[in-house]
């Protein structure tokens, strides 16, 4: 025999599942991963006791000011991340919820991952030698870089790389520092023949050249509009699409003549 249920007794079966499917929302992982603004690296100087570039085979300079390369902290490629997380992060301003395959290579497991982001680096940092000596117009042969940097991962530093190698050689080609004296920050993958790539992430990381001191960020062209999104007060984007773009409006902000371009 069926008996008939009162309202509030209706109501209240009928938003159990209800209840049951929030519940597994808010304690389920998700394919995120929430990232922050990560470490940055001054690469004309040292990075855990050691020097991040050293050469030989040609004579190098002093230089001042400083060139950093700037991160992402992401969690973990095993961490779960669940909704209230997600939601929590969506609204900061200093964290951004990305899909996990957007950054770390999809159905690794976590010692693969950071193999791979560590191949990536070493790959970057012989690319981004390539392009720094076709700028100055020298031989691999005869010039040899070495570039170290512990407990970074990934292709974003090429374009950092290259311009410290370039630096240290030959500053602005006229006697000073490409710097300027200036700590000055920025991101990008470079290619043997300089062109710059976009990286991901970058808003977050204008956010760490500012915390680290510079007032100048190089951003890959495409990718200004992410860039402004969140740009903290007092650091000026200065886009690139090539090494030797860089390097012009490098020069050009220091000498005062010439063109900077801006986003």
């Amino acid at each position: 025999m069926l008996s008939r249920l009162t309202r509030p007794q209706a109501l209240a079966v009928c938003a159990l599942p209800a209840v049951a499917l929030i519940a597994t929302a808010v304690f389920a992982p998700l394919p995120f991963s929430v990232a922050q603004p990560g470490l940055t690296a001054n690469v004309l100087g040292d990075n855990q006791g050691e020097p991040v570039i050293t050469i030989s085979g040609a004579p190098t300079r002093e230089t001042s000011g400083q060139l950093r390369m700037t991160t992402i902290e992401a969690t973990s490629p095993d961490a779960n991340v669940g909704l209230g997380e997600v939601i929590d992060s969506w609204f900061a301003t200093d964290r951004a919820v990305m899909p996990r395959d957007a950054v770390y290579p999809s159905g690794d497991s976590v010692k693969e991952i950071e193999q791979y982001n560590a191949e990536q680096m070493e790959q970057s940092q012989d690319v981004a030698t390539q392009a720094a000596l076709a700028h100055l117009d020298l031989s691999e042969r005869e010039v040899k870089v070495t570039l170290k940097l512990a407990d970074v991962g990934g292709p974003s530093a090429g374009l950092l790389f290259s311009l410290g190698i370039i630096d240290k050689l030959d500053g602005d080609g006229r006697g000073g520092d490409l710097t300027g004296g200036r700590t000055i920050a920025g991101t990008g993958t470079i290619t043997a023949d300089g062109a710059v790539g976009a990286v991901g992430g970058v808003a977050l990381k204008t956010q760490a050249a500012r915390r680290d001191g510079a007032t100048v960020f190089l951003v890959p062209k495409a990718e200004c509009g992410d860039a402004q999104a969140e740009l903290p007060a007092g650091l000026r984007l200065i886009p690139v699409t090539t090494l030797d773009g860089a390097v012009d409006s490098l020069v050009a902000l220091e000498t005062g003549s010439g063109a900077v371009p801006s986003c």
